[in-house]
């Protein structure tokens, strides 16, 4: 578990005037004993820290589509590049369509006569109904006029529906973008038959990297303290020294059996599209934030047993160097929490520790 420092340590940073870790000048005492060693110190301090969770993994686009055929054709024109950015609708690409075009005249012609037909039929029932009540026509020819208007209202309603269909498949000879973005790939050109059976490859690919989401494993020990909404901060090797931000935005329920862990989505804002899709990346999940953590640097340790979260440091008395047995905490960034043993605004060596005894004098080098 990573946990970042969200308060900087007041350290001094102080300057020996014969080198830290040796005695001030470099000689015994005059007294026989050893002669005070100069080091550097900082104030054990309480700070904020951020709890998160490390996660890694590639960045991809949560709005990306694959465009294909809904029937085999041949390429008969193309109408964009690739990395051209386009707009939901927009043509890409149109299939010979002579044959659709005469079908659709063909239904066109038949919807037509249909509706002729069905126009007849209904002034023929309408006269056979006058001769009825007038008593100039029997109830057979009445019924006989129903059923013919019926069966032409049925033929002209199934000449339409073709011809729908017709135009429908017409109107996907050309091919459009299905959402927003760039043409990510472009594999056809003028000429190429293109299949729609089976799982054919692509034609266009269309990706949207105005949103962009990250999915990491996480272990199933710590998918308690992960919640939906909870920030998300990442880095990535292509932009040294910037830090990017997102938030969770799906938590699997169910864990992993064979990895032991849970699938977990965060999702980006990218509206400048400087983050590309495919990028590998590096973050934290943040979970929560502890307040007053007593913390001191790492390089005030002189001894430490992670196994028992005992550690051993010096802290300055007067001018005195008194060695300390600490139990530690978590260790966020270059500073090591404290849990016990030392209080807050004690002073400790930072820097010529391994060369002191407990009890040792020190001069605390002073900077300018």
């Amino acid at each position: 578990m990573n946990r970042s420092i969200a308060a900087v340590l007041p350290l001094t940073f102080l300057l020996a005037a014969a080198g830290c870790g040796k005695p001030a000048d470099g000689k015994v005492s005059p007294d026989g004993g050893r002669a005070p060693v100069a080091v550097e110190t900082a104030t054990a301090a309480t700070v904020v820290v951020e709890q998160a969770v490390d996660v890694v993994g590639t960045l991809t686009a949560r709005n990306e589509a694959d465009v294909k055929t809904e029937y085999s054709g041949t390429v008969a024109e193309v109408f964009v590049t690739q990395w051209v950015r386009v707009k939901a609708g927009t043509p890409l690409a149109r299939l010979d369509s002579s044959e659709i075009e005469a079908a659709v005249r063909a239904a066109r012609a038949t919807a037509l006569q249909a509706e002729v037909a069905a126009q007849r039929a209904a002034r023929e029932l309408d006269r056979s109904v006058k001769l009825k009540e007038a008593g100039l026509a029997t109830q057979q020819g009445l019924d006989e006029a129903k059923t013919a208007d019926e069966a032409a209202r049925a033929g002209a309603a199934a000449a339409k529906a073709q011809l729908a269909m017709a135009e429908s498949r017409l109107a996907k000879a050309v091919v459009r973008a299905p959402i927003d973005g760039v043409v990510a790939l472009r594999n056809v050109n003028v000429g190429d038959y293109v299949e729609n059976m089976g799982n054919p490859a692509p034609m266009f690919r269309v990706v949207d990297n105005r949103t962009l989401e990250l999915t990491a494993n996480v272990p199933s020990a710590r998918m308690a303290e992960l919640k939906v909404g909870q920030p998300f901060a990442f880095t990535s090797d292509a932009f040294p020294g910037k830090e990017f931000a997102g938030k969770v935005s799906f938590i699997n329920p169910a864990a992993d059996e064979a990895s032991r862990t849970v699938k977990v989505k965060a999702e980006v804002p990218n509206p400048d599209e400087s983050l590309k899709a495919g990028l590998f990346v590096k973050g934290r999940i943040v979970t929560g934030k502890r307040t007053g953590v007593l913390v001191v640097p790492r390089s005030a340790l002189v001894s430490w047993d992670t196994g028992s979260r005992q550690a051993g440091l010096f802290v300055v008395e007067g001018n005195a160097a008194k060695r300390v047995t600490v139990e530690t905490g978590a260790a966020p960034g270059d500073a090591v929490e404290v849990v016990k043993g030392l209080a807050p605004g004690q002073e400790v060596v930072t820097r010529g520790g391994f060369n002191l005894r407990d009890g040792d004098r020190v001069v605390v080098a002073r900077g300018a």
